[in-house]
């Protein structure tokens, strides 16, 4: 895989084509891709909501239809959206499932290296909740890892991708009830085909000069 090739031709869809959806295989393997996705000592803490039909895109747009509007027709037109969503907490109950899935995953060759696992998950919460003072921010930087692994998927699969800062956070999680399952929506992503009218489709890229990116020691 090219990946150079994919970050080259990718690029923030303006607008969709509402008439064409994304095969189910491809959007299950783009899934499953997110659910591996990388985290901080694998803490893992976020949730996917997804939306593909026209009634749950259009609950996701009550977040943008007043103040950020223009963002409107890149979820309704879509072929499908996905709310990347972090917990509120790192409670007790999932660093417990975390471990447990870890065990049965095969990662553990030993009880101590199990043990060790554990400790030194619940060390980085701790330094996050109590000495940082950031464990909120903490997990939502995990789910950018979660949401880049997504985009680089979307490209390999041939599809057009548009992430979304620009809706009410507060005004999703009332209409999804997450902050009551214990989570918060942090940024959606709009996946499908874009439109003959995506004005951004024929642009060129720009970017800095490697010289003004990369500093080499």
């Amino acid at each position: 895989m090219d990946t150079v090739a994919l970050a080259k031709r990718r690029y923030t869809t303006k607008a969709y084509d509402a008439s064409r959806k994304i095969p189910q295989a491809t959007i299950d393997a783009l899934l499953e891709q997110l659910r591996h996705s990388p985290s901080s000592v694998n803490s893992q803490p976020w949730h996917f909501v997804v939306a593909d039909s026209a009634e749950g895109k259009a609950r996701l747009a009550k977040a943008t239809d007043a103040r950020f509007a223009y963002n409107s027709p890149k979820l309704r037109d879509a072929s499908h959206v996905i709310v990347f969503a972090a917990r509120t907490n790192i409670t007790e109950a999932h660093l417990q499932a975390v471990l447990a899935q870890e065990a049965a995953d095969g990662r553990f060759r030993t009880e101590q290296a199990r043990d060790v696992q554990d400790q030194t998950r619940r060390g980085y919460v701790d330094l996050h909740r109590h000495d940082f003072k950031d464990l909120q921010h903490w997990m939502e930087k995990q789910v950018y890892l979660a949401l880049g692994t997504a985009l680089l998927g979307a490209a390999a699969h041939g599809l057009d991708a548009t992430p979304i800062e620009g809706f009410d956070a507060k005004a999703l999680d009332a209409e999804l009830g997450l902050r009551e399952q214990g989570y918060t929506s942090v940024v959606l992503l709009s996946l499908g085909y874009r439109s003959e009218e995506d004005f951004n489709a024929g642009l060129s890229k720009s970017r800095l000069a490697a010289g003004q990116v990369f500093t080499f020691l």
